[in-house]
């Protein structure tokens, strides 16, 4: 196969029948083996794709060549209101048919962090990692949805989590050194993606690593394979006998997505949605995809992630002389793609059968020079999880579902040094040479709350909290009234406690500190924010039995 499709290269440089055989040059059809098995229609597949992305990118063809952009229709919500509440509780009472995929196939290199990025810690005030925080909000989410049940419900709600070779042993590792953080082991699923073939030009040769010849260099595909995996896994067809309707996937550091969960899957249950792509809104020409309807002049139609660099040559070029431009609100019409999408499990089924599990691929060599004959160095074929819609037919249902930034993103992306590039915030304190805006911390265990609806529920009275204040909630059964705190509060209870906080709490507090990031001397996961607490006073109220309380008493 191999020589069928002009790889022959491959084997120039072997040694003579005889040598090298036992784990070099079986070594060698392993690797063939397992990069042939794991793309959909195999290595030859790859290739012939690979020739015709490389042809079209060395002549600059333009993907939406003939495709005119409009606004796609979607739900904008409003923080709060009663469309927003009932939102929420449609998506909580729906979230018990939902499976959670969790794409971490990446290190924390780029931030400066050198372990999974699932170890972060979330937030600094208590430190609980993304992965425990993730998970303790499904678990929060699947006891209000049985709660909600008609009946008797003994829902265990999926995580997939999409791992890489370099990340698969320590996230199997964190979850097992903690007990999966109180999920039942069978419901936490592991696919490790592989890597793809590289290639050394526009003829897709295939590239030879260059510390082993016996090797094929191999670099990753993009987290548009965690669809080939379900699908190829047998995953989907296990949840859709389980009968589970839903998908949601989600990213590895976005701490604020579960805030927006249950309304955003309350929009695509109500509107009936194949496709729901969660997004906030976006200033134009700012770097984040924009969710565009894209109609080609023979009919065709797509809802798709067009990307920002992408997005305001193709307005121009379609009559839209000014391009990616604020509407009067302020921002684009363009809603921006925060990368976490809700499928509607049984058309994601008959689409993936469709393609195989296959997701339209892209290819971004670094030509030596404007002939494009010649890579700087080898390149991959590469695909995006978001690009799924991009086959769907124009009868799908795809929508949006737009929630503030503050509510639903803030993603870990960026390392001090291009942190400190990032537009400033209004000033009020300077981290790793980053200015941002700091506000009280607050804190809650998602089993406290996870809907608007439950926050109005617990706090009530006239409660203010101290610009520079730090509260912590650690308890299911909390009722804040009337709290005026300046200073540190820390409220901890047990299962069967229910507590009401009451009145003034003034103390010293925990002090914000600066940390040099370039000092080794201090873990990373605390240098690469800039920040730790000087937990200089605080009141920490705890309540380990069973009962009714209140701090007044």
């Amino acid at each position: 196969m191999l020589v069928e499709m002009g790889q022959s290269h491959l084997f120039h440089h072997w040694s003579q029948p005889g040598s090298d055989d036992d784990q070099d040059k079986r070594g060698f059809f392993d690797q063939v083996n397992k990069l042939d098995t794991s793309y959909p229609g195999g290595l030859a597949s790859y290739i012939q794709n690979a020739r015709r992305l490389l042809a079209d990118s060395k002549e600059g063809k333009n993907p939406f060549h003939g495709f005119t952009p409009s606004i796609p229709s979607g739900e904008i919500l409003t923080f709060g209101d009663e469309n927003f509440v009932n939102f929420e509780e449609a998506g909580v009472k729906e979230v018990r048919n939902d499976a959670f995929v969790l794409v971490a196939g990446g290190l924390g290199e780029r931030l400066g962090y050198n372990g999974i990025k699932l170890a972060l810690p979330s937030e600094t005030t208590t430190g609980t990692c993304f992965l425990q925080h993730y998970i303790e909000s499904i678990l929060a989410l699947q006891e209000a949805s049985c709660r909600l049940a008609q009946g008797q419900c003994e829902a265990q709600i999926p995580l997939i989590i999409m791992t890489s070779d370099d990340t698969n042993a320590p996230t199997l590792d964190l979850l097992e050194s903690n007990a999966y953080f109180g999920m039942k082991p069978n419901q936490v699923k592991l696919l490790k993606q592989e890597k793809v073939a590289c290639l050394d030009d526009n003829d897709a040769r295939l590239a030879v690593d260059p510390v082993n010849k016996y090797r094929i260099q191999t670099k990753p595909h993009g987290h548009g394979d965690v669809h080939s995996l379900l699908y190829s896994s047998g995953l989907l067809k296990t949840l859709k006998d389980a009968g589970l309707k839903w998908v949601l996937f989600f990213q590895d550091t976005n701490g604020l997505l579960f805030k927006a969960i249950p309304s955003a899957l309350g929009v695509s249950c109500t509107k009936e949605y194949h496709v729901n792509s969660l997004a906030v809104p976006r200033k134009a020409k700012k770097a984040i995809g924009g969710i565009t309807k894209l109609t080609h002049a023979d009919g065709r139609t797509m809802v798709i992630n067009v990307e920002y660099n992408q997005l305001d040559p193709l307005l121009r070029a379609t009559g839209h002389p000014e391009g990616d431009v604020n509407s009067e609100t302020g921002y684009s019409p363009f809603p921006g793609n925060i990368n976490q999408l809700i499928l509607n499990l049984g058309p994601y089924i008959e689409e993936l059968t469709r393609t195989q599990g296959a997701i339209p691929e892209f290819v971004n060599p670094k030509y030596k020079d404007s002939s494009k004959t010649s890579f700087k160095s080898s390149t991959r074929l590469e695909c995006m999880m978001q690009d799924y819609p991009k086959s769907l037919s124009p009868s799908a249902r795809v929508g949006f579902t737009v929630m503030d930034a503050w509510l639903a993103y803030a993603p870990v992306k960026n390392n001090p040094e291009d942190a400190a590039k990032v537009p400033k915030d209004p000033v009020t304190a300077t981290f790793n040479g980053q200015q941002v805006e700091v506000w009280p911390r607050i804190t809650w265990k998602p089993k406290w709350a996870m809907t608007f609806a439950e926050v109005r529920h617990k706090v009530s009275g006239n409660c203010s909290i101290s610009q520079t204040s730090t509260m912590v909630i650690n308890g299911r059964t909390v009722f804040v009234e009337d709290v005026s705190l300046d200073g540190a509060l820390i409220l901890n209870a047990v299962e069967d406690a229910e507590v009401k906080v009451v009145g003034p709490v003034h103390n010293q507090g925990w002090v914000l500190e600066q940390v040099d990031h370039k000092d080794t001397s201090i873990p990373e996961e605390i240098r690469i924010r800039g920040f730790h607490f000087n937990k200089v006073e605080q009141l920490e109220l705890n309540y380990n039995e069973p009962g009714k309380f209140s701090n007044s008493s």
